[in-house]
């Protein structure tokens, strides 16, 4: 069974990059065809999908992220990374990173989820 763990700052000042890695275990993220996506959920707000990372390498962007997001991987590592840059304080949330067997799931939030790991934006 797939198990995620995020792991990055907790505190990230704005206009700094927010910088967050998954780390997958039970599995490989080059395994066809597997999605690895971020999602996040700001206080009081539903969530939110943010990108996908294949199991080709390509990458998928929400549009309204897409000028600010990043996603890449280390298969060497078999760990997948989320960078969001010039960040505010409406950018403070839970993040979470999860795998789905397609691409439609991974925008609908379905599939397995790590336990999510709360960032801040403050100075």
């Amino acid at each position: 069974q797939v198990q995620l763990q995020e792991s990055g700052p907790g505190l990230v000042k704005p206009s700094q990059t927010l910088s967050l890695t998954c780390t997958v275990s039970g599995g490989s993220i080059t395994t066809n065809y597997y999605y690895w996506s971020w999602i996040r959920q700001p206080p009081g707000k539903g969530l939110e999908w943010m990108g996908t990372i294949a199991y080709s390498g390509n990458t998928y962007y929400s549009p309204s992220l897409k000028s600010r997001t990043s996603i890449s991987r280390d298969t060497s590592k078999n760990q997948f990374t989320l960078q969001l840059s010039s960040v505010t304080p409406e950018d403070t949330a839970v993040y979470y990173c999860g795998r789905a067997d397609n691409l439609k799931e991974s925008r609908g939030l379905k599939g397995s989820w790590g336990q999510g790991t709360q960032v801040t934006v403050s100075s």
